[in-house]
């Protein structure tokens, strides 16, 4: 496993010194989390979702800058050093752009929340993009993997598709894309770090950020008409692939296989492996691959939730990878994104019942402003994280809108030769 892997995994990460503990924080146990021990968490009502997605939302509003952003351009963690000038931009983008996309999905008809989402969506397209500034840390690569999501998922919005926003979010989108075109390494993925020997092109990629972009390639390729060349998506879907391992898990990368992947607390065992389970699932169902079917969704899921205990163990730990199984704190929004991502891939009868499973994991971890984190103690963290939770909370409240549309009407009980205002026959 590469040392210090990723304190931008997803760019799940933090929150402010200030906000003070998270409500429903239990102290780290004294031994291995037991999975035998779980307890499911009581669903929640609509009302409580909505309740905890307004107030992550406010909780957003009130900490936006004047020009639309979050937090500062600099380290804002002593934790945070040694990394390249620019990866501290990254991690700003990044973050920015999962909180502006959750907002895309939660603020419609509130002119408010409008209002915000507008401030964020300027804010990126103008802000200038990081360069790459060092040999081995490119983690502004974080910054192209969400920023062309949002670019992608905004363009496919009716109400950014006018002549105020659609030129400069396809001039934003694609400048995101020229930067992962540029730092697909050789074996088809794509990551955060490099290895020697440093090239332009990196030597290393991993399972999770390959799989975490390759869905809005493919829909920049197919409902955008960008220049997105099929082998991009056909190589780095191969790399996803080959890291899917026998016993359900995704390698982190396709050097672990060979190095740990016997070790009985190794990262690509099932318990390491959760949240890549979640978003390698859902990418290669985007991308066709027949192997992922609907069950496993379901078993990938069912381990999600069985082995839960252990991301419980490891969010807000300031050490990546120091939990059990090498789970790292960062590992728990992002994992929770994507398995909601994944539900919404079964069949609509069933997604509630998982949905009920999700949600309670993610409020749980609320503080009392709204906003929520799982690793150290930057804004870009806090902001990511919320973003993570607004999208989770969101997709429960979408799946009920889908079950009651789908649901039809009960027939009229009342019979036609009695209604109101109708002369008998």
């Amino acid at each position: 496993m590469k040392a210090r892997a990723s304190i931008g995994i997803g760019l799940v990460w933090a929150a402010c010194g200030l906000l003070g503990p998270a409500q429903g924080t239990q102290e780290a146990p004294e031994s291995a989390p037991s999975a035998a021990g779980r307890q499911e968490l009581q669903p929640l009502s609509r009302e409580d979702l909505i309740a905890s997605l307004h107030r992550a939302f406010d909780y957003l509003i009130t900490q936006q800058n004047p020009d639309g952003s979050w937090g500062g351009r600099g380290p804002e963690s002593e934790l945070e050093d040694n990394f390249a000038i620019n990866t501290y931009a990254a991690w700003r983008i990044g973050g920015h752009s999962i909180a502006t996309m959750a907002m895309r999905a939660t603020a419609q008809g509130d002119e408010r929340h409008e209002a915000a989402l507008r401030k964020a969506v300027d804010w990126l397209v103008r802000e200038p993009l990081p360069d790459r500034d060092s040999d081995w840390d490119i983690d502004y690569i974080w910054s192209s993997v969400y920023g062309l999501q949002a670019c992608v998922e905004l363009l496919l919005d009716e109400r950014f598709q006018g002549p105020d926003w659609k030129p400069q979010l396809e001039a934003r989108g694609k400048e995101f894309l020229a930067v992962l075109a540029g730092h697909q390494a050789l074996s088809g993925g794509w990551a955060y770090y490099d290895f020697r020997p440093y090239a332009k092109t990196p030597t290393w990629a991993t399972s999770f950020t390959t799989a975490a972009v390759l869905p809005a390639l493919v829909d920049a390729r197919d409902r955008l008409g960008w220049p997105v060349q099929d082998a991009w998506i056909e190589r780095a879907q191969r790399y996803v692939e080959r890291c899917a391992l026998p016993n359900g898990a995704y390698a982190y990368d396709l050097e672990e296989p060979f190095t740990s992947v016997g070790g009985l607390e190794s990262i690509n065992q099932i318990p390491g492996s959760l949240s890549r389970i979640q978003v390698c699932n859902w990418a290669l169902v985007r991308l066709g691959v027949k192997r992922v079917t609907p069950e496993v969704l379901r078993e990938g899921l069912e381990a999600f939730f069985r082995y839960h205990a252990f991301l419980d163990d490891a969010r807000t730990r300031p050490i990546p990878h120091e939990g059990y199984f090498a789970n790292a704190g960062y590992f728990y929004f992002f994992g929770h994104y994507y398995a909601a991502k994944v539900i919404a891939l079964l069949p609509q009868e069933e997604q509630a019942q998982w949905y009920a499973r999700l949600s309670p994991h993610l409020t749980k971890t609320q503080w009392k402003d709204g906003s929520t984190s799982d690793f150290l103690r930057s804004p870009y963290t806090v902001v990511a994280g919320t973003g993570f939770l607004m999208s989770g909370l969101q997709a429960e409240l979408d799946a009920h809108e889908r079950a009651a549309a789908a649901t039809p009407e009960p027939d009229d009980p009342t019979p036609k030769d009695s209604a109101p205002n109708e002369t008998p026959r």
